[in-house]
């Protein structure tokens, strides 16, 4: 069984026991999470699809932990017109365990 959700502006595939890491909620560690964006369930063959969600299914998960990613850096640089700025970003993230599937 998993489903397809949608949180962040992303789209995931999750099952029952998944860790994910998704961005960044405002949510404490061990604190549970409902996710009601549901794009898709499938059951044993048999698939539910919403237009666009789900409107009875719900997906239950616990937030695991807190952090921010690797650095990425950006470098914008002209050659031979004395130009360059380098700059960095840390996007943050929250892991999150997938602990039920409930289709309505």
């Amino acid at each position: 069984m998993y489903a397809v959700i949608s949180t962040g502006g992303k789209q995931y595939r999750v099952s029952k026991g998944d860790i994910i890491q998704i961005e960044k909620l405002d949510q404490n560690e061990g604190e549970t999470v409902l996710f009601d964006k549901i794009l898709l369930i499938s059951n044993n063959g048999k698939v539910s699809i919403g237009k666009p969600f789900l409107e009875k299914s719900k997906i239950e998960g616990v937030v695991k932990s807190q952090g921010r990613d690797k650095k990425v850096s950006i470098i914008k640089f002209h050659r031979r017109k004395h130009y360059k700025k380098q700059a960095g970003h840390r996007q943050s993230f929250t892991k999150v365990e997938i602990t039920n599937i409930a289709e309505g």
